[in-house]
């Protein structure tokens, strides 16, 4: 029997699951504390992250509603989760200098993100972040990412008003991905992308590649034998290091073409350009490497985030068409449009004041990111000994997480309705967004 016939043979398998158990159980019992320090209640062990995988947040909202913050036990360390409010304040704000994302989460993460601000720690995430923050608020880049937002909500809009007047059905996630991506690829690389009409083949292939090398990124997490088979590249890391081939082809050519551009005379460039990368390029960053880390750490923040927010806004409207009707009639007055208005009408009515009286429209978003948060999930690791604010304490070494969809579902959060679609949560009794 071969190494890839052994571990994918199911009783070969299961006695690696065993075995893998057993050495958990009898790691943690040598490390079990003779102080009186308390520990938070072990709800399994990290291998039912895996067998629950298909119903992943579902499965740790049952447990967060049995134990606000619990543990997982894995080989070498302790997976904490929580959904209390004040342990979350206290490791992202109050003791923030002592959590991180660590080796744990860089060796997981660097094959895709580099050394992007999702990755790193310290200095080097300081850098990069005072400087991101510096370049979005900007007003150069504010201004070109409403018009690029705008443009493409418009070709969205024109898609899916032909839909409806044909009567075809559509698959709206996958046009509200390719909506998202041309907003993204325009304001992150200044590239014209147009994969709503799928004419930029190149572009394409670098967006599917980007998925899957994400979605099997993520998959890392649960993965025991992914190590194993990226040393012997098999199985879903012989296809993440493919994809990241093709990832680092296409962004290494865009940020070699804005370079020579950059520093070609006979190039009548404008004076200030609105995409990240020129921004970049403008304030003299021209290591390719920093830049393609920077480049994938946007695209990655921006490009599903507003895509599956949409998706799952439209599904829970279909699910509340008494809703979808609210909202409908305040755009309707915010806008003072009639109900046969063009869609260039529509796009050129949405000023900033109009959406500031779209307060009903703002609750409804807000309240679907509760349910469905764009992060479901986000961990660091604890650099050093601390006790939160629930008396209960966390070792160095620990992996710490908070749980945002599992903190949408708490009823001690929310009430009695926290499964319930309920937009009115948020406004007060003047109807204003609180």
């Amino acid at each position: 029997m071969n190494l890839m016939d052994f571990l994918f043979n199911p009783i070969s398998f299961t006695a690696i699951i065993s075995f893998v158990i057993l050495s958990v159980i009898k790691f943690h019992a040598r490390r079990s504390p003779k102080n009186r320090k308390k520990y938070h209640p072990v709800a399994g062990i990290s291998i039912h992250q895996l067998i629950n995988f298909h119903r992943l947040h579902d499965f740790m909202t049952e447990l967060s509603s049995k134990h606000t913050t619990y543990r997982l036990l894995d080989l070498n360390r302790a997976l904490v989760y929580t959904a209390d409010p004040a342990n979350v304040e206290h490791f992202l704000k109050t003791n923030f200098e002592n959590y991180g994302k660590g080796w744990f989460h860089y060796n997981i993460l660097a094959d895709l993100l580099g050394d992007g601000i999702f990755t790193v720690d310290g200095e080097k995430w300081r850098h990069q972040r005072k400087e991101s923050s510096y370049e979005f608020s900007t007003k150069i880049l504010k201004n070109f990412s409403s018009v690029v937002f705008k443009t493409n909500a418009v070709k969205l809009s024109r898609i899916l008003s032909e839909a409806v007047s044909s009567n075809k059905t559509i698959e709206i996630q996958d046009l509200f991905m390719k909506s998202t991506l041309d907003s993204v690829f325009k304001i992150v690389l200044g590239v014209e992308l147009d994969s709503m009409c799928g004419t930029y083949e190149e572009g394409i292939r670098f967006s599917n590649a980007f998925d899957e090398a994400s979605a099997i990124t993520s998959y890392r997490y649960v993965d025991i034998f992914w190590k194993i088979k990226r040393f012997l590249n098999i199985g879903s890391e012989a296809v993440l290091r493919n994809n990241m081939k093709v990832i680092d082809e296409f962004v290494y050519k865009v940020i070699t073409s804005k370079i020579e551009q950059v520093n070609n005379p006979l190039v009548d460039l404008p004076m200030k350009k609105g995409d990240i990368l020129s921004r970049f390029l403008e304030l003299r960053k021209t290591d390719p490497k920093y830049l393609k880390d920077i480049i994938l750490s946007f695209m990655i923040a921006g490009k599903d985030t507003t895509a599956s927010t949409l998706s799952w806004f439209i599904y829970l409207l279909c699910k509340h068409p008494h809703i979808q009707e609210k909202i409908a009639l305040e755009v309707r007055e915010s806008t003072n449009l009639k109900d046969n208005s063009s869609i260039d009408e529509l796009a050129n009515s949405i000023t900033e004041e109009a959406l500031d009286r779209m307060q009903y429209l703002h609750a409804a978003l807000t309240e679907t990111l509760r349910l469905y948060p764009v992060v479901p999930v986000d961990g660091k690791i604890c650099f050093s000994d601390d006790t939160w604010p629930d008396g209960y304490s966390v070792r160095k070494g620990d992996a710490v997480a908070y749980y945002p969809y599992a903190m949408g579902r708490m009823k001690f959060l929310w009430g009695d309705d926290a499964e319930e679609f309920r937009p009115e949560r948020w406004l007060d009794e003047n109807r204003h967004f609180q």
